[in-house]
């Protein structure tokens, strides 16, 4: 579904993304991991066509980012770090027009999906709310339900669960895994637990290259009783 060869994003002296290679078929969930200032965000956005790579090349269902980016986005659903929404807007009101721009024009249409994003994110208390009113929990909620709204094949998560609290980071986690089997999904994220706990892949970023690719049964084989969190650390020393 999401195939990256070669990727290469740089920023004067820096190299941000150094050559990230690597494939997301449906039904995988995708740890992407890394220290602050890795790549990883940079690596997100080329794929979802909002940074151009200065080389590679990254393809969703198929389709060239580079070259038909509008086609991409509709296969995507693209939550981003701190993701920005319109503060005076209220939840319903900024969903239903991101399902416009999805293509939702018909008003009983668009009132379904927002419907449905709005169920399935747990948004229904808040739903008549201004979005600058909301906690930083129900903010990340309101983008994770923008990402979600057109059912997309493949989803790209910068850190879904930031700012959430317990009860509410096991329910995403939850709807992630449960709709994994019909969707390619990279989830970036800090919390190594979150990784133990839904995703079949990880990958690990330093210095904007790719240091491991495995399951996590294969990460934790490299140290036989370690902690996940220690041997992200060994892998990724280069960078502390």
């Amino acid at each position: 579904m999401i195939e990256v060869k070669g990727l290469v994003k740089t920023y004067g002296p820096k190299r941000a993304v150094d050559g990230v290679s690597f494939s997301v078929k449906r039904g995988d969930i995708l740890g992407f991991l890394g220290p602050n200032g890795a790549g990883k965000s940079t690596t997100m956005k080329m794929i979802t066509g909002f940074l151009r790579p200065d080389a590679g090349s990254a393809t969703v269902d198929g389709i060239d980012v580079t070259r038909d980016p509008v086609a991409v986005k509709g296969k995507l659903g693209y939550l981003p770090e701190s993701a920005p929404a319109y503060p005076e807007m209220t939840v319903e009101e900024f969903l239903g027009f991101i399902a416009e721009i999805r293509g939702y024009r018909e008003p009983a249409a668009r009132a379904a999906q927002v419907d449905r994003a709005v169920q399935l994110t747990h948004l229904t208390p808040v739903r008549k709310q201004t979005i600058e009113t909301l906690s930083k929990g129900f903010k990340q909620r309101v983008g994770f339900a923008q990402a979600l709204l057109h059912d997309p094949a493949a989803l790209v998560l910068d850190e879904p669960t930031d700012g959430l609290d317990p009860n509410q980071k096991n329910e995403v986690r939850a709807l992630i895994k449960g709709m994994a089997e019909a969707k390619a999904v990279i989830l970036s994220t800090h919390i190594l637990e979150e990784v133990e706990a839904i995703c079949n892949r990880v990958i690990i970023i330093s210095q904007g290259k790719v240091v491991a690719d495995e399951t996590p049964a294969q990460m934790r084989a490299r140290k036989p009783g370690a902690r996940l969190d220690e041997i992200f650390r060994e892998l990724t020393r280069g960078d502390l």
